[in-house]
């Protein structure tokens, strides 16, 4: 391939690339590149086993660009192409759907209903995003009520209501009202005893193997026509504890002959021995299922809209019997598909990450491995990110994939411009090695676009070099696009440390950012002097760097493992909880200092 037909193979896939990166969360992908321009320029394609490679290399170049940077240019090159992302982007403002009948309603009343048996995971932040977002819409109320009715097979958590309600805080939400069903039972009791006198439910004691059998062929059992006097008696005695588990349940009577088997008198309440968590709840035996405690709750509580995954429309339909015995309105209810998560090793599941942790595989629910909200909260990942993301996806029936990236992005427009920035000289990976999504390396485009971050892990330990001539210090600035808050100054002291991969080869030539040019001369750089213009060219590669006796090492904390490094001494002055960009590496949460090290988790590029 000649150098002309390279240049304009470049020029065209620049524009769709960034086009793409625009539509996606800053990442441009080289498959979705390569349709649109192939199809663009045909005659490209007698050189199709070459043209993916410099695509590749453009993508690169890409998304190593801020998304403002990536606007900027495409703004250049084709402004017609912005035009077209401003109307997607003003035809998908609104990604949630209205409300179905809201008009017809005083107040959107609402409900986020957690099961407490542990933290949230990023799935169940989704119900907390969409249902407050929607709260906010309509002006309406929310309500968090912990179904905590199953002390056995979904034992509650009892940390696990505190941090949930902080999980939903972090997402930008606080509830109108906060409830927990295990303080109800007597409430759902005198449901079920109006109920029983309504007819609409009875006591039986089928085993549940025969039970299911006969529900299957759709034949009722003899209980089903007990006297109402000796169902009272029956489930008093269930109140009471008199039975064993699995020896009485109370069945709501439906329609036995009802083509869906599910519906057919299911059970509302059943004996459980294992004492619940929770002190107030811990002397009682006889539980309501859930979708009996929870159809009482919503229309006790005014819920006016119930959002549910589309496994559960058999619990809508349910419900639906008990409303009617009692003469109530059921609630509008949207059912959603799964929501899935990429770039996570550990499933998405309260119960396996739960053990994970109990089995010490993970350090804790904010082990930046696990897909939990306080994993993404530690990593400095805002909420308001993980919000705007999961909106985003509005509320389709259908499964939807959420990219991380997407994720980022949104943290990245939040954090971009109030973070400071640092340089952190890796010294090879710790206990695995940071993956493309946070490891960094040498700007071979020479440029500082903002975000400074490439896809390159660290080489191996960091390199000593002794700096001949030269300034005192180097003095980058604070933020590339706020000259107003100053540069920072970085004593050289004779000697600095680098990236393995970022020392080129002896005679060579590399910009130490904030110092200045240099030539690796006999293991050592030889200052060159403050020209710009070989950078600019893309010619002499720009790097970060440290002075090694005057350096703070810093352990920063990834999804794949723990990378030690060396980061400038001004890192220390920076509080817990601080969001800095690490040039080059990425974007990190200060999490800890002590007198020797700094530890911070990594977020994202």
């Amino acid at each position: 391939m000649d150098q002309e037909l390279r240049e304009r193979i470049e020029r065209e896939a620049e524009r769709h690339a960034l086009f793409n990166a625009l539509k996606h969360g800053g990442d441009a992908d080289v498959g979705a590149v390569m349709g649109p321009l192939m199809g663009e320029n045909p005659e490209f394609r007698e050189h199709a086993d070459d043209v993916p490679g410099v695509v590749g290399g453009v993508v690169g170049r890409v998304n190593d660009r801020s998304p403002a940077k990536q606007r900027d240019r495409l703004a250049d090159l084709a402004p017609e192409m912005v035009a077209e992302l401003d109307s997607d982007d003003e035809e998908d403002e609104e990604a949630l759907p209205p409300l179905p009948e809201a008009d017809e309603y005083d107040q959107v009343r609402m409900r986020c209903a957690p099961n407490p048996n542990g933290p949230w995971h990023l799935g169940n932040a989704r119900m907390g995003a969409v249902i407050g977002t929607y709260r906010d819409m309509y002006d309406g109320w929310m309500l968090c009520r912990f179904d905590d009715t199953d002390p056995e097979t979904k034992r509650p958590d009892l940390d696990a209501y505190d941090r949930i309600l902080e999980d939903l805080r972090y997402l930008g939400f606080d509830p109108d009202e906060v409830i927990r069903a295990s303080d109800r039972l007597e409430t759902y009791y005198d449901h079920a005893r109006e109920l029983i006198e309504l007819g609409g439910a009875y006591t039986c004691s089928c085993p549940p193997g025969e039970f299911s059998a006969m529900k299957r062929e759709g034949e009722a059992c003899n209980h089903r026509d007990k006297p109402e006097d000796r169902v009272r008696e029956e489930f008093e005695r269930m109140v009471e504890g008199g039975y064993d588990p699995g020896e009485m349940v109370l069945r709501v009577r439906t329609d036995i002959d009802h083509k869906n088997p599910a519906l057919r008198d299911f059970v509302a309440f059943r004996i459980i021995d294992t004492p619940h968590p929770r002190q107030e709840a811990a002397d009682y035996r006889c539980w309501p299922m859930l979708d009996f405690q929870s159809g009482i709750d919503d229309h006790l509580t005014d819920v006016t809209h119930i959002i549910r995954g589309i496994d559960l429309q058999d619990s809508a339909k349910k419900q639906r019997f008990v409303y009617d015995y009692f003469g109530w309105e059921y609630p509008e209810v949207i059912h959603w598909g799964h929501v899935q998560v990429d770039a996570y090793d550990v499933a998405m599941s309260t119960s396996t990450i739960k053990e994970l942790v109990d089995a010490g595989e993970l350090d804790g629910w904010d082990d930046p491995r696990a897909p939990t909200v306080a994993s993404l909260r530690r990593r400095g990942i805002s909420g308001g990110a993980i919000t705007e993301a999961m909106v985003d996806l509005g509320t389709s029936t259908n499964n939807v994939d959420l990219s991380m990236s997407t994720v980022y992005a949104c943290n990245r427009d939040r954090v971009d411009d109030d973070a400071d920035r640092l340089f952190l000289v890796r010294d090879g990976p710790a206990d695995g090695e940071a993956d493309g999504d946070g490891s960094g390396g040498s700007d071979r485009d020479g440029g500082d676009d903002g975000d400074g971050s490439d896809d390159r892990a660290a080489g191996g330990p960091a390199v000593e070099m002794t700096v001949i001539g030269g300034p005192e210090a180097g003095e980058p600035p604070v933020h590339p696009d706020h000259e107003d808050r100053g540069r920072r100054r970085i004593e050289v002291g004779g000697a600095v440390l680098v990236e393995a991969d970022d020392v080129p080869p002896n005679g060579q030539r590399v910009f130490l950012k904030g110092y200045g040019l240099v030539r690796h001369t006999r293991n050592a750089f030889e200052y060159r002097g403050m020209d710009l213009e070989p950078v600019r060219e893309g010619d002499v590669p720009v790097v970060h760097w440290v002075p090694v006796d005057d350096n703070r090492p810093v352990t920063l904390r990834t999804m794949d493992g723990d990378v030690a490094g060396y980061a400038e001494p001004g890192t220390a002055d920076y509080a817990v909880d601080d969001v800095v960009q690490f040039e080059r590496v990425g974007f990190a949460r200060i999490d800890d200092h002590d007198d020797e090290r700094t530890v911070a988790y990594y977020a994202h590029r």
